[in-house]
């Protein structure tokens, strides 16, 4: 089991974002920590959030979940936020996907959740759906928000992406090289990125982007951020292209939701990953959780009552 610990909100108005939720710290067995807020009751719903941001990025959606009869799971990814990963852990050693999927299921599995749904947002969708791959087992349903795998991705980057998403590419650079660089002036940076991610930093719950700040403003989390980025275009493209050629598949219901305006079917592009698949656009930026929790919320409910039949 976990090592657990309730602990104080550390960054102010978090109390407000997150009512009724209880914050934890839990290490599991290889050292890495977690903060994680929980509340709920009812089948369990696990949150995972995307880059650059926190837990504090379902601060829309958490509460909405609970309220309708969800047991609801709100970690830092691996690393990210507040966390630690542990220096003899297997993300230390060798960072990929499939090893922040794994620490991400041994919490699981700590905090006694036996079977769940993964929500998962950018980088958490990512780890989601590596998780529902890796260990399908306690996965009773999975929902990307804005993203396809990132095989598909890799396959059809132009300079057009590159130009959206330079990081991608900013963060292959020699880690020291990138820790001087953003190190330099990590609020300038964050602030740079968040504006561009939501077309304003001023849409966004300035106590949620108090609780990425305080994330970002550490040399450890900075260096997470990295090797998550850096094994996206090398060891995890390797795992996806095994998993296409020997035909592995999630075997799920798979729910996609993506901003409107985004080019191609992305119900396709998962059609290949997983036989159960469903979703559509909807209105709003990429920072779906915190800019379109709305309609996020009309079709994820529903989805989740599908996969967890009463």
């Amino acid at each position: 089991m976990a090592a657990i610990e309730q602990t104080q909100r550390e960054t102010p108005g978090m109390d407000a974002l997150f009512a009724d939720f209880t914050e934890r710290r839990a290490q599991i067995a290889d050292g890495t920590t977690f903060r994680l807020l929980s509340g709920g009751e009812g089948p369990v719903v696990l949150l995972l959030h995307g880059w650059p941001q926190t837990l504090a990025a379902w601060h829309r959606i958490a509460p909405q979940l609970r309220a309708a009869g969800y047991r609801v799971v709100v970690p830092d990814l691996p690393g990210y936020g507040q966390g630690e990963i542990g220096s003899g852990s297997a993300l230390a050693r060798a960072p990929s996907r499939r090893a922040i999927a794994g620490s991400i299921a041994t919490l699981m599995e700590s905090l006694g959740h036996q079977r769940y749904a993964v929500v998962g947002h950018d980088r958490g969708a990512r780890a989601g759906y590596r998780l529902a791959l890796d260990r399908p087992d306690p996965v009773a349903g999975y929902a990307s928000l804005a993203v396809v795998p990132t095989l598909d991705v890799w396959e059809r980057i132009d300079g057009r992406f590159a130009l959206r998403a330079p990081h991608w590419f900013f963060f292959t650079l020699p880690p020291d090289l990138l820790e001087t660089l953003v190190g330099a002036d990590p609020d300038g940076y964050l602030d740079h990125v968040l504006t561009g991610m939501a077309g304003g930093r001023d849409r966004l719950d300035p106590r949620a982007v108090a609780d990425y700040r305080a994330a970002f403003a550490r040399p450890a989390v900075r260096a997470a951020m990295f090797s998550d980025y850096s094994a996206a275009l090398g060891i995890d493209l390797e795992h996806e292209r095994a998993d296409r050629e020997t035909g592995h598949k999630i075997a799920c219901p798979v729910l996609h939701l993506w901003p409107a305006g985004v080019a191609g079917d992305p119900l396709a592009v998962w059609r290949r990953w997983a036989d159960d698949v469903s979703g559509g656009d909807v209105a709003g930026g990429h920072l779906l959780p915190e800019q379109s929790a709305d309609a996020v919320l009309e079709a994820l409910i529903p989805f989740l009552k599908r996969c967890f039949p009463r």
